[in-house]
């Protein structure tokens, strides 16, 4: 446990060697799924590793996925078989080993209301081949299959009836929080020696090392490390100038599941006009539904925090109401977030966003510097592992594909922890232990605002355990509260105090 943990006082702790002049073999700059993942990587094949983040883990592009662990149906139909195929199989590896207690099987329908019923099929059943190619079972995947009018409505009550013809029932995986994807990451990688410090942010980073600024204390210092993976995604070129990317921005809107009926299996809709594009219902387990995603170019200076435009709302809001029985109007957003995808740039200045290669790409700039850009969650283990490749320290394989998570279990052993569903979801095996919090202070079993599913004992945990380091960090990555600005604002004053008198604690310790 101890080893895993990340908190304010192993930050000081390990901060102070840093500043201090200890040398690592790798210095990872940038703290999403892949930064975590290639910290991670490298300290489990036996490299001294050093991350830092300038804001918080998961505070960029991570936490703003559709939150699905896919099996890359999209890359099927733009012909690249072989990025399908990755994604199925990476989508295999974390069902199964490396995460099965975040990420579960997600029902799909396709709601059919004219043509293009046949090719979307076709197209489920090419997915089905790679999935059973990637050996993962039918058990936690099963195959596709058409399905009635009356299924496809008793699926998703939501559905508009007239014209509706039947549907198209698939799986793919749903992770339960992408945040907390990145959060495990890092907490592994700590079990394996590796240096986590957050609020640390990277000034210029060379060959040999980075000049860092400690954003706590506003100290500057030096990092001195044998190689440096910069992992900042879309943010990538601001500190190695010879990276080119064009990001794409990517749009959900937050809403009520009761507002659109769509409570258990998410919706697939087709978008008018496009051959191969889709948009997304996706219930949440909180009583809300995720509708996205949009896929827009992004130019001029990149924002810590994308806002969702108007056009992207009205947008979205448009193609669900188009299959759904109720119509969306503004009043139903309950709440908005955007990403940015770092894609690699390619094709003419005219090739759409969406049409840009998902694969990945590492580079090593003159300077030495190792950079890995592109890419997408579910594959974030192969990125991290060429990565890693990439800088020639390793002297042997990546071992992640076979390296659970903190809190990863086998799904029977999962079964049996004595905590709800919904810990167990988040917490895994570690679950027992955020639940005994509530048991061993009846304060901390309280939910941290009315109607809300979050207890103060998931605040205790995110600051003991989770390097939450104040309210912000809880409210907005170790939980989702933050999505809903109502739900923030009625948590909020709660949070604060218990992060604030649980960092006390620490420095007490």
């Amino acid at each position: 446990m101890n080893g895993t943990s990340l908190n304010a006082a192993r930050r000081a702790r390990e901060l102070s060697e840093i500043a201090g002049g200890l040398r690592v073999d790798l210095l990872v700059v940038g703290g999403g799924v892949t930064g975590a993942g290639v910290a991670l990587d490298a300290a489990s094949r036996g490299l001294s590793v050093c991350l830092v983040e300038a804001r918080d883990l998961a505070f960029g592009t991570s936490r703003w996925s559709s939150k699905l662990v896919h099996g890359g149906l999209r890359y099927l139909a733009h012909g690249d078989v072989g990025l399908a195929y990755e994604s199925a199989a990476e989508r295999g590896v974390l069902m199964t080993t490396v995460a099965p207690h975040l990420v579960r099987a997600l029902p799909q329908v396709v709601p059919l209301y004219g043509g293009r019923g046949g090719v979307v099929l076709a197209g489920l059943v090419a997915g089905d081949v790679l999935r059973r190619a990637a050996g993962t079972p039918t058990s936690l995947l099963p195959a596709p299959r058409r399905i009635s009018a009356p299924e496809t409505v008793a699926l998703a009550p939501g559905l508009r009836r007239g014209g509706l013809r039947g549907g198209l029932l698939g799986f793919d995986g749903q992770l339960v929080d992408d945040a907390r994807l990145v959060v495990a990451l890092a907490r592994t990688a700590a079990g394996f020696g590796a240096r986590v410090l957050t609020r640390v942010r990277a000034l210029h980073v060379h060959r040999d090392g980075a000049d860092v600024r400690d954003e706590r204390s506003g100290a500057e210092f030096g990092i001195r490390a044998r190689a440096v993976v910069n992992a900042t995604g879309v943010w990538a070129g601001e500190l190695v100038d010879s990276v080119r990317l064009r990001p794409s921005r990517g749009t959900h809107l937050v809403l009520a599941a009761d507002r659109v009926d769509i409570r258990h299996t998410a919706v697939t809709i087709p978008i008018p006009g496009a051959t191969n594009r889709f948009a997304l219902l996706l219930p949440q387990d909180d009583g809300r539904v995720y509708l996205g995603l949009t896929d827009e170019p992004v130019s001029g200076p990149l924002p810590d925090v994308p806002e969702a435009p108007a056009s992207d709302v009205d947008f979205l809001l448009d193609v669900a109401s188009s299959v759904l029985a109720t119509t969306l109007r503004r009043d139903d957003v309950l709440g908005a977030f955007a990403g940015l995808r770092p894609l690699v740039a390619g094709g003419s200045a005219a090739t759409r966003s969406a049409d840009l290669s998902r694969r990945h790409a590492v580079v090593t700039s003159p300077s030495g510097v190792v950079t890995v850009v592109g890419g997408k969650l579910t594959t974030y283990r192969r990125m991290a592992a060429d990565a890693v490749d990439a800088t020639g320290l390793a002297g042997s394989g990546s071992r992640t594909r076979r390296i659970p998570l903190v809190g990863a279990a086998d799904r029977h052993i999962l079964s049996t922890v004595d905590a709800t569903e919904r810990l167990v979801f988040r917490y895994g095996t570690e679950a027992a232990r955020v639940a005994a919090l509530g048991a061993l202070d009846p304060a901390f079993s309280v939910p941290v605002a009315d109607g809300s599913m979050v207890t103060a004992a998931e605040v205790v945990w995110a600051v003991r355990h989770e390097g939450a380091l104040d309210a912000d960090d809880v409210l907005d990555r170790r939980t989702r509260i933050g999505l809903v600005r109502s739900d923030r604002v009625a948590a909020e004053p709660a949070v604060t105090d218990l992060v604030t008198r649980s960092l006390t604690g620490l420095s007490d310790e």
